[in-house]
């Protein structure tokens, strides 16, 4: 059993009995990222009280070798995406792949996910063209979102 799974033991029940879905797990650089969510977004109260909930389950259990912050949050706009569920739930959002370098085709996939099923994504780019991306070839993903800017304001200024 690897070190996430044995966290991912302790941490899903938790979760779970906050009300809350954990999106992702991950062990990177000393720091343990516990990413939740549920419909209609997780508000900062309940992500606060189950961080204090897994803070202290998981100083009790000790699954994790040596010293690691511990980081609880929503995975938020830009979201990573790393499992096949991720991509699934993404079908529709804009996003931005990068592939592994040897990776056959464009290095840089930008665009909608079309489709994704247990092995690949399909992401459909500006140009109307699709690209179909093996999870093998995913260096990293995220979803990304772009900020709609204000008109501006036409007319004269009142003199003062």
């Amino acid at each position: 059993m690897t070190v996430i799974d044995r966290v991912g033991v302790i941490v899903v029940p938790l979760v779970e009995a906050a009300g809350l879905d954990l999106y992702d797990l991950d062990l990177a650089n000393g720091v343990l990222q516990v990413l939740v969510d549920c419909p209609g977004g997780a508000d900062m109260g309940a992500v606060a009280r189950v961080a204090r909930v897994i803070s202290r389950a998981l100083d009790e259990h000790d699954p994790i070798d040596g010293n690691y912050a511990l980081e609880v949050s929503t995975p938020g706009l830009e979201r990573p995406l790393r499992t096949p569920d991720h991509f699934g739930r993404a079908i529709g959002s804009n996003v931005k792949i990068k592939t592994k370098p040897g990776t056959d085709g464009e290095r840089r996939v930008e665009g909608t996910i079309a489709a994704a099923d247990d092995t690949s994504v399909t992401v459909q780019d500006v140009h109307d063209e699709r690209h179909t991306v093996r999870f093998d070839d995913i260096e990293r993903a995220r979803t990304t979102f772009e900020w709609g800017g204000q008109p501006k304001k036409t007319g004269k200024k009142a003199s003062s």
